[in-house]
Formats: C-alpha cells, sequence, structure tokens
C-alpha cells in the first residue's frame, strides 16, 4: 500500500502477449463478421497444449484481458482452462482495428498489476511488441504467429520503448516445449 492507502504500483511488470489460436477462415464478403469467427476444432486443440505449456513456464497472472472478438476470447478462456489462470476481461482496445498505444493507455490504468496476459490479434499484437520494445508499432519487424506468445518486461506503468524482450516463441517451439 502506499501511504495514501491506496495501491502501489509495482516497480516492473510482465507482460504476456498472444496473439489468438487458429480460427475459421475469413467469410466471403457479406457472409458475415470477423468479429464472430471461432477457433477450429484443431486450433483449440494445439492451443490447449500451448496453454499448459504457458502455465508451466510462466506463474499465474494477475489479469488476463482479450479481445472480445471470439477467436481471441476462446484462446483466453483455454488459457483459464488450462492453465488455471484468471477469468478474462473484455479489452475493446486489443481488437485488429485499433492502434497498439491505445493498449499502453488500459495498461497504465491497470497499474497495480504485476503480471498481465493480453490476447490479441495481428497486427495489434506484434505492433504493441514493436511499441513496447522500441518506441514505435513500426520500429521493429517481427510477426506473431497464431497460438504464438511473446514475454516481455518493463518499467510500471509500461511506457513505449522500455521494455525488454524476454522471450518470443511461435507455438511450435511452445509444442515441442510440451512435448507434443
Amino acid at each position: 500500500m502506499s501511504g495514501d492507502g491506496g495501491p502501489r504500483a509495482p516497480a516492473a511488470v510482465e507482460i504476456l502477449l498472444v496473439r489468438h489460436a487458429i480460427a475459421a477462415e475469413r467469410p466471403p464478403r457479406g457472409g458475415g463478421g470477423d468479429r464472430d469467427r471461432q477457433l477450429t476444432d484443431a486450433g483449440a486443440d494445439r492451443f490447449r497444449r500451448i496453454a499448459r505449456v504457458l502455465a508451466a513456464v510462466w506463474a499465474p497472472p494477475d489479469l488476463v484481458l482479450a479481445s472480445p472478438y471470439a477467436r481471441a476470447w476462446q484462446t483466453a478462456r483455454i488459457l483459464e482452462q488450462e492453465g488455471g489462470w484468471a477469468a478474462p476481461e473484455a479489452c475493446p482496445e486489443l481488437e485488429p482495428a485499433n492502434p497498439p498505444a491505445a493498449v499502453l493507455d488500459v495498461l497504465g490504468a491497470r497499474a497495480a498489476a504485476e503480471r498481465i496476459v493480453l490476447v490479441g490479434h495481428e497486427p495489434v499484437m506484434s505492433g504493441l511488441l514493436s511499441l513496447l520494445l522500441g518506441g514505435s508499432a513500426g520500429a521493429v519487424s517481427l510477426e506473431m504467429k497464431k497460438g504464438g506468445a511473446a514475454l516481455v518486461r518493463c518499467d510500471a506503468p509500461p511506457v513505449a520503448g522500455t521494455a525488454e524482450l524476454i522471450w518470443l516463441l511461435p507455438p511450435r517451439v511452445l509444442l515441442a516445449a510440451g512435448g507434443a
């Protein structure tokens, strides 16, 4: 607690960025919304194995924020179910069309959390990772694969360009770590 009785922000925060698992193909134009695309059965099964690996290598988070789009939400729920992690909270700033900087504003408002999971989409996830590491959404050229994850550590609250990359792993490496 801080001297005024309120919660004190931690000195550092770890953020686990997770791109949603493999989802159904985009519907043809006029064939329904991208917002409702579900994970495929194979994508959900594959991500269950990844979620168990993530839970084995990283302690439970204080906070899980997820895009409310169906595929990201389902991915976050798998983390909850397989890892025993906190239930996800909807974070519209993680929706695909939003600028990565909007996520930093959300994180700043949640300054008491020391371990945060963000579940979202490309290009927001790679843009956010670039923003945290290099100071702008285009500073670092990278792509997060579906079901992939990255762990960064930075000061709390997170500020652009101040994060340290701990690891960035594609799903095939996470699966291999779990013996799959």
